[in-house]
């Protein structure tokens, strides 16, 4: 599947609007999360690791969403309280990708706009209309930032497959970790008052 096949996919639009942040304040954020260029190699190499085991990563994520019954709430007719097929899907294709392109990140102005975009996706100002779905209207910003949590756990026996150095496996998770939590605060920016980011 090619990036542009995905239903909602914005990686490199340069028609999205720009983050406010800057690549010197990204800077001092990666710093503060002690992540730097091993880093960047480790998931590199993660990359390679996972690449052909997305749908299985994805099969674990969705079933923790889907028996938590207050995550799966939010890919859930907001009327019905049924979950919705059709956005789970699309959600779960654009979720691969997003995969793949934490290891892959450049780190740019283009993917630091990615990022503002993916959490207005989460917050009441852009949840829905990507899908045009009647889900939840507002995912609270304690489950964007715990969600961290499990996705950075349960990515380690992924990592352990291919047969590597428990070092290697090691740094690999921990670079992925500091990759998730980079993102899930700069997914929280939408949910701060002006200034307080």
């Amino acid at each position: 599947m090619t990036t542009s096949s995905i239903p909602g996919y914005r990686l490199g639009d340069t028609t999205l609007p720009k983050s406010p942040l800057t690549k010197d304040d990204l800077a001092t954020l990666k710093t503060t999360l002690l992540f730097g260029d091993a880093d960047v190699a480790a998931l590199r190499q993660a990359h390679d690791v996972v690449e052909d085991q997305v749908e299985a990563i994805l099969d674990v994520w969705y079933g923790f969403v889907g028996s938590t019954p207050h995550l799966l709430a939010y890919f859930s007719d907001a009327k019905t309280h049924q979950p919705l097929g059709a956005y789970l899907d699309a959600v779960r294709k654009r979720f691969g990708q997003w995969i793949l392109d934490t290891c892959r990140a450049d780190y740019d102005e283009a993917w630091l706009a990615w990022q503002d975009e993916i959490g207005r996706r989460h917050h009441r100002s852009g949840k829905n209309r990507t899908d045009g779905v009647s889900a939840a209207p507002h995912i609270p910003m304690r489950y964007v930032l715990a969600l961290a949590v499990p996705i950075s756990v349960t990515m380690k026996p992924f990592l352990a497959k291919k047969g590597h150095a428990s070092a290697e496996v090691e740094a690999m998770h921990a670079a992925w970790s500091k990759a998730v939590l980079l993102q899930a605060i700069l997914w929280s920016r939408p949910y701060a008052r002006e200034g307080d980011f």
